[in-house]
């Protein structure tokens, strides 16, 4: 852990990730009962296959992810990558040599403080001992996917918005890529195009959370 990301646990104490109820290191007991899981977690979204979800974007899930996301939640994201580390274990052990995530936009990162996918893969990698590595690049700043309604506009806001960086690190690999939330898949389906346009063997995807397909 770096310099900057140990000040953040000081400035952020330890918080339960989905109801914040604080010295709670990961998930409290509650909410654990109360969690949506997924009966199926595999979603199937077009172009990019299977993608791992192991809640439903709803109730609680969705409060605790949106002020994660948007209201420096930072505390919160240790539970998160407790439960989506759980679910890659038993549905994609051992089927990828490396992680990656879906990063924000520079402008983005600086107006929050933290890129959320990051500190979620992050969290995630803590359980294998290993670190993230930074293969994608945002540099198209386009308006949230969020304020998009219908799928033809989140496809087209996302085209050209990412590049690969570290090449070399990505060709012949297994990578498993990372976002909070997935909804149409069309940004994971952009950046995983990304990475197998410059030689990537596979690219599997996870997101804690799936919304309701419209």
């Amino acid at each position: 852990m770096s310099l900057l990301e140990s000040l953040a646990s000081l400035l952020f104490p330890p918080r339960c990730a989905f109801c914040g109820k604080p010295g709670v290191h990961g998930v409290c007991s509650e909410c654990e009962k109360a969690l949506p899981y997924c009966k199926t977690p595999l979603h199937e979204r077009a172009e990019i296959g299977a993608c791992l979800a192991p809640l439903k974007y709803e109730g609680i899930v969705r409060e605790a992810l949106l002020n994660y996301k948007f209201h420096a939640g930072q505390s919160r994201c240790t539970g998160f990558g407790d439960v989506l580390a759980q679910a890659v274990a038993e549905h994609f052990g051992g089927e990828f040599d490396l992680v990656t995530y879906v990063p924000v936009s520079k402008k983005r990162k600086q107006e929050r403080g933290y890129d959320q996918s990051y500190l979620l893969a992050r969290e995630t990698c803590c359980h294998w001992s290993v670190a993230p590595e930074t293969l994608l690049q945002k540099t198209k700043d386009n308006v949230a996917q969020s304020s998009l309604s219908s799928r033809e506009e989140r496809q087209k806001n996302v085209v050209g918005a990412y590049v690969a960086v570290n090449e070399d690190k990505i060709k012949g690999q297994r990578i498993l890529l990372i976002d909070d939330i997935l909804t149409t898949g069309a940004t994971l389906r952009e950046a995983a195009r990304v990475l197998r346009e410059v030689g990537a063997e596979r690219v599997i995807c996870a997101t804690l959370a799936a919304a309701d397909e419209d």
